[in-house]
């Protein structure tokens, strides 16, 4: 993952990868990479862009990398934040690219408490297709339920995923980012040091067997008169 990335964003980013392309950063759409004259990792992303209707038309789709970036996505992220057609379209610059689709899906005002679950996880389905909706809502197309693509009905789309497993992944990413408040570990508690037991003392005020056997004594002394008299 790029450095860039920060920990949430590459938690999601590293589940929407896995789902969305399990072979990498080299796949293409229907993984007919192995038909490619080159890597796609080593393509520039202008040769991506104009790659891409071919791919529509011999496989279906123009998703490529490990995001499955449209090429409408690309031509639009080229445009929007100044990218360079002769940068290598390599793994480090999918990943930022892949962020940057993030905050466009309302990352930052989710990870501000300012969007809800399904509302974020809705955005997500709609940028990456094997993703479900959390909640039933409108779709692309058709209405659709919880745990379906966004895209359900267009026969070409479906989700790849339960949403409970959405719904772990974002509560990571959120925890990661420092938005969650744990309650704090109580500190331990030192064990109370107990102070040596005095011995008792007798009224006299000295200790109790001292008192004792000075008594013994006196007896004894007592008895040795008594007995020599």
């Amino acid at each position: 993952m790029d450095k860039n990335v920060p920990p949430g964003a590459a938690i999601l980013l590293d589940f929407i990868g896995d789902i969305e392309a399990p072979k990498g950063y080299g796949t293409i759409y229907a993984n007919k990479q192995n038909t490619l004259p080159k890597p796609l990792t080593s393509m520039t992303v202008d040769e991506v862009i104009a790659s891409g209707p071919g791919w529509t038309r011999a496989h279906k789709s123009s998703a490529a990398g490990r995001y499955q970036f449209m090429n409408r996505t690309l031509k639009d992220l080229k445009a929007e934040i100044g990218l360079r057609g002769s940068q290598t379209f390599d793994a480090n610059l999918q990943d930022r690219l892949a962020f940057h689709l993030l905050k466009r899906r309302g990352y930052d005002s989710f990870m501000a408490g300012k969007l809800s679950v399904h509302a974020f996880g809705k955005l997500l389905a709609q940028e990456w297709a094997s993703l479900p909706v959390l909640a039933d809502t409108k779709g692309g197309s058709r209405d659709v339920k919880r745990g379906q693509s966004y895209y359900a009905g267009d026969g070409l789309n479906k989700s790849l995923v339960k949403p409970e497993r959405v719904e772990e992944i974002i509560a990571l990413a959120k925890k990661a980012n420092g938005t969650f408040v744990q309650a704090p570990t109580p500190k331990p508690q030192p064990i109370p040091v107990q102070p040596p037991e005095t011995p008792a003392k007798g009224k006299s005020g000295l200790p109790g067997w001292v008192v004792a056997a000075a008594v013994l004594a006196a007896a004894v002394a007592v008895y040795f008169i008594f007995i020599h008299r």
